[in-house]
């Protein structure tokens, strides 16, 4: 069997923590700890986050969407392949070496994706920009962690609290939706974005997308 490599490691703004990004031949793994946080061989429900989202506001001509957590891009050439020509969406990573993982050792597996007219790459924390905006977007896409539980980084709890979701639904527009991904369910997550107004439906998927791998769940929580 061919052995897991090293390839870089990055700390992660406002922790301790240290992510670091192996490959073994094809197979790419991102890791803090002994969590794997990400692998490309494990991209469904990733993928499922955008198309998701994106059944809910098909009827948007020109969609604005907010991805919070670039990762291995799953959800990002998901959302590419699923929303329009006129779609505009804007990527947050909090992790600058992410972005610089995804246009040199990772090349091949993001492909063109972010160099597509429609995206802009923002190294930044998605929550400054959901607080920052107001009415500003159709679907929030939350990818950060692993899930409403921060694990990477303490700070992320933040996004999911009482005051997170408030803000989040005041940056999106009428009928706009929250989609967030998690490795598990949290039933008092689902409470609190019904507490904050949104209508809720709790979906399980597979991690592979193809009926296999761990099941993990995703939030669409849709704004009246």
């Amino acid at each position: 069997m061919i052995p897991w490599e090293k390839l870089d490691t990055a700390k992660i703004p406002g922790s301790d923590e240290e992510l670091r990004l192996m490959r073994r031949g094809r197979e790419f793994s991102i890791k803090l700890g002994t969590n794997e946080l990400m692998n490309n061989r494990l991209s469904g429900s990733e993928a499922a986050l955008a198309t998701l989202a994106a059944k809910q506001i098909e009827k948007v001509a020109k969609p604005a969407v907010l991805i919070g957590g670039l990762g291995m891009g799953f959800t990002l050439r998901a959302a590419l392949a699923v929303l329009g020509a006129k779609a505009k969406i804007v990527v947050c990573e909090l992790v600058p070496a992410v972005v610089t993982w995804a246009r040199g050792p990772m090349a091949e597996v993001f492909g063109d994706s972010l160099d597509d007219a429609r995206v802009s790459i923002r190294e930044t924390d998605v929550g400054e920009i959901i607080r920052a905006k107001s009415s500003a977007f159709d679907a929030i896409l939350l990818d950060v962690d692993n899930g409403p539980e921060g694990l990477t980084r303490k700070g992320n709890d933040a996004l999911y609290s009482a005051g997170g979701l408030t803000a989040a639904k005041a940056a999106l527009r009428a009928g706009g939706v929250l989609a967030v991904w998690s490795s598990g369910p949290n039933p008092a997550f689902t409470k609190r974005l019904a507490r904050a107004g949104f209508d809720v439906n709790e979906v399980a998927v597979r991690a592979t997308g193809r009926g296999g791998g761990a099941r993990h769940v995703i939030w669409i929580a849709k704004k009246a």
